[in-house]
């Protein structure tokens, strides 16, 4: 079964935020995994509790939620310090009650509502002034006072056309229910009346974690999408290999503002237990990727080279023990004109020695600090956009990716992206070409679209600051 992009979208009311288009048949195709029930609220947005943890191949694996959405907004009301109060005060109410509606879990629901610069800059310039977090490894290197959040920016593999969004607001909203994104959104968005929404991203996550076909696999399937009948049949994602390993992903807090003292919160500490999260869409060459690389090529590009890996196997070891450094990199890339993704990203993304965090665990040598809420998606690149000829929305479902990411910095993500490319956080500079084949991942994946954004502790999610304007 080929899709059109109007089956889809789900028809003429695509544009409407309960829309689910093809989604729908996530329910269909898959199903939702037991979870555990019951957790208490976290002060931090970014956390989901309740996630089961699985072993595939040997290995713990994260089972993320099966439903995901990203709605990107701008304030949808006079921007005067009275107005922004009493928005403030309606978003919460509503996102209370959500909270009131659903557990905190994938069996109930994540909402994560992350603010970007546009809105400090514009909207509450004089408290941003005062209390945006400062990066304190950065300012260090630069000499120069740098903020936590930072405007994105293109890498060096980065097509010329990727978009530095501008948004105001994204709210990522989780869930193994379907209808409890839908009833979020419409919420928040249909009846609020305080954002508008500029972009609706959609997607799903899920592998073969309860035998069978994988999720992914079925609905790139369904889409008629080039390359799917090359996905493994237990794919946790299109490209085919586990990436929720339990030791890959950083442990609860690590990627909170204030734990490794990455970034100074302030005497006030007014977005402790925050944290900085990137968006950006991430198109995928399913058919470049299982067709011109052989299964050994993948896994060195996939991960490092050199890595004995089982023929066949997708869920592959990535503890601190696995970590890779400068100097493997290095050597992988002078022997073989290569380094790996994973390899790459871990010499920026790994402690480099044992830290006693701000909130008294110790977190040892090779622990990942960033936390991943990426999902799969057939949007092309949205599900719907505000100005679908400047984002490039074509008539046909496509593989790829809504990356989501928690890091305790903007700089921390720019470091990571950067050794992907060859710019490792010691200074070595690898001399490829961009999206050149021995790059990583990098020569079947074109970003379209790029946005960092600071998430303020749940205390402070709604219109951050806006109470202390005058």
């Amino acid at each position: 079964m080929r899709l059109t992009r109007r089956q889809l979208l789900g028809g003429a009311g695509a544009a409407a935020l309960g829309a689910a288009g093809v989604y729908e048949l996530v329910d269909r195709l898959g199903s939702a995994p037991r979870r555990p029930r019951g957790a208490a609220l976290p002060p931090e947005q970014h956390l989901l509790e309740g996630v089961r943890v699985v072993v595939q191949e040997g290995v713990e694996v994260v089972v993320p939620p099966l439903h995901h959405q990203v709605v990107t907004a701008t304030l949808a009301i006079e921007e005067s310090p009275r107005s922004l109060r009493a928005a403030q005060a309606a978003l919460e109410e509503t996102l209370r009650q959500l909270e009131a509606r659903y557990e905190p879990t994938p069996a109930g629901l994540g909402v994560t509502v992350a603010w970007g610069l546009p809105y400090f800059r514009r909207v509450v310039p004089g408290p941003a002034a005062r209390h945006l977090p400062v990066d304190v490894r950065a300012s260090r290197a630069r000499r120069r006072r740098v903020p936590a959040l930072l405007d994105a920016i293109r890498f060096p593999s980065d097509p010329p056309q990727t978009i530095l969004e501008q948004n105001d607001v994204a709210v990522l909203l989780r869930s193994d229910d379907l209808a409890h994104i839908e009833d979020a959104a419409r919420r928040l968005f249909d009846e609020l009346g305080v954002l508008r929404p500029t972009s609706i991203r959609k997607g799903f996550a899920g592998g073969g974690f309860e035998g069978g076909t994988s999720l992914p696999k079925k609905m790139a399937m369904a889409a008629g999408v080039p390359g799917a009948d090359l996905i493994p049949d237990r794919a946790e994602l299109f490209l085919g290999f586990t990436s929720t390993q339990k030791d890959g992903l950083g442990p609860p807090r690590i990627a909170n503002l204030e734990t490794l003292r990455i970034a100074d919160v302030g005497p006030e500490g007014y977005f402790r237990q925050g944290t900085h999260m990137h968006l950006s869409h991430i198109a995928e060459d399913l058919e470049g990727w299982y067709i011109n690389f052989d299964f050994a090529e993948r896994v060195a590009t996939a991960f490092r080279p050199g890595l004995d890996v089982q023929p066949g196997a997708l869920t592959v070891r990535q503890g601190p023990a696995d970590t890779a450094s400068a100097a493997d990199n290095v050597r992988a890339y002078r022997r073989e004109g290569r380094i790996g993704h994973s390899g790459a990203i871990q010499t920026a993304s790994r402690l480099a020695e044992d830290v006693r965090g701000a909130d008294g665990t110790l977190y040892r040598r090779g622990t990942a600090i960033p936390h991943r809420a990426d999902f799969n998606t057939l949007d092309n690149p949205f599900f719907w956009s505000a100005d679908p000829e400047r984002d490039g929305i074509k008539p046909e479902p496509a593989a790829g990716v809504h990356f989501v990411v928690f890091n305790p910095t903007s700089d921390d993500f720019h470091r990571g992206r950067l050794a992907m490319d060859g710019v490792l956080p010691d200074g070595t500079k690898l001399p490829f070409t961009p999206r050149a084949r021995g790059q990583g991942f990098n020569s079947v994946l074109a970003t379209t679209h790029r946005q960092n954004f600071l998430v303020p502790p749940r205390r402070h999610r709604s219109f951050p600051l806006a109470e202390l304007l005058r």
